[in-house]
């Protein structure tokens, strides 16, 4: 597979929304003038999955790119929701069900979506490598693949396994580069090996490296005083050799036009960029509590968290407060989630799911027994933890 397409892709997960508590209310013209913008610069690439935005994102990509200009003016990526597969039959009834919300009659990446430890074992049993090898036999996907999150000795086995796996998405930043849970430059090492070229996603991790701490904007701003801290993330994944695709999950326009401004034409990272980047490693480490990239697998399978328990916000919550100081905001919204119906992090019952499905392997059942009593904790000031 040859990379045809520039080294920047429109990620769908974090789209812009209309209520920033509803998931599902994503703004559609905002997105649409997203999409306008991303076409204009010359990027195509577009990536969405089954599950983004509680199953709206497909629909909201549709209405953006497939209902708005030919099909050979984009590049679509979609990814088969293994953690909702039971049975083999589940596969075509997928893949039908994101074809019609897509409105299109072929994919030109698919892939099986956050293979981990767990999830292989159930994609092979059920056969989903043989059902995407049928899928490209049928010229309903033009390149096959996966997204990962596990230990790299685990993807050497799979990719020595399944040689017919063409790509592979891996989560890559510059803070995770080193991180032993992620395994980011291992997992990254044993792509080039095998000469598997990769998709990167959480380049910014989750917006974290976006809107970094104060002293690590400086640092950035005394290098370069107009680079957003955004593009040092983007630019650092993309400067890998072997990366042939940066997802940017980007939630509004400016987003948008900060990411195409310096991607349109960009340029990797030199030395003196990378040693700096270093610098800024050291200084986020210091800062940062839980490695939660808000990502919502934890929440997001089948059947869900039993106690309706609200991780991926009580742990932002809680690396906000960790991180910047106590504000009124965070108590609030701490209050909002206990009146929509969330259980409190000391009503988990232990049993592991969020767990098992959690890319960054956060031990989150010890965290939800430390932020027991959440609440009176903030209104103290702070967490004496």
């Amino acid at each position: 597979m040859k990379p045809l397409m520039r080294p920047f892709g429109f990620g769908t997960m974090r789209l812009p929304l209309t209520d920033p508590d509803n998931p599902a209310s994503i703004d559609q013209a905002q997105v649409n003038r997203m999409a306008d913008r991303f076409l204009e610069a010359g990027f195509t690439y577009v990536d969405t999955a089954y599950m983004y935005h509680n199953q709206m994102s497909e629909g909201a990509v549709r209405q953006a790119f497939v209902d708005r200009y030919p099909r050979d003016r984009f590049v679509l990526a979609d990814k088969m929701p293994v953690a909702f597969v039971k049975t083999a039959d589940d596969y075509p009834r997928f893949f039908a069900e994101q074809l019609d919300r897509c409105g299109v009659q072929y994919f030109d990446y698919y892939l099986l979506h956050n293979l981990s430890r767990k999830s292989l074992g159930l994609a092979e049993s059920t056969g989903a490598f043989a059902y995407m090898q049928q899928l490209k036999a049928e010229g309903k996907i033009l390149h096959a693949g996966f997204s990962y999150h596990d230990t790299a000795d685990l993807l050497e086995d799979l990719l020595q396994k399944h040689p017919e796996m063409e790509f592979v998405q891996l989560q890559l930043n510059y803070i995770d580069w080193e991180n032993e849970l992620i395994q980011a430059r291992k997992n990254y090492e044993v792509c080039v090996r095998y000469g598997k070229p990769v998709v990167v996603m959480e380049p910014v991790k989750g917006g974290a490296l976006a809107d970094p701490p104060e002293e690590v904007r400086a640092l950035f701003h005394s290098v370069d005083a107009d680079a957003s801290p955004a593009s040092w993330a983007i630019r650092f994944a993309a400067s890998l050799e072997g990366v042939f695709m940066v997802l940017s999950g980007m939630s509004n326009l400016a987003q948008m036009e900060d990411n195409l401004s310096f991607m349109r034409h960009f340029q990797p990272l030199g030395e003196t960029e990378r040693s700096v980047l270093d610098r800024a490693v050291a200084l986020l480490q210091a800062r940062i509590a839980i490695p939660c990239t808000g990502c919502r697998y934890c929440v997001n399978h089948e059947p869900g968290c039993p106690m309706q328990i609200a991780i991926p916000e009580y742990f932002g919550i809680y690396n906000t407060v960790k991180a910047y100081g106590q504000a009124w905001s965070t108590t609030l919204r701490y209050r909002n989630l206990r009146a929509e119906g969330h259980g409190a992090p000391g009503d988990c019952i232990g049993c592991g799911q969020c767990e098992s499905h959690c890319p960054q392997r956060i031990p989150i059942i010890d965290w939800l027994q430390k932020l027991a009593g959440m609440e009176e904790l903030m209104e103290k000031g702070s967490f004496p933890l």
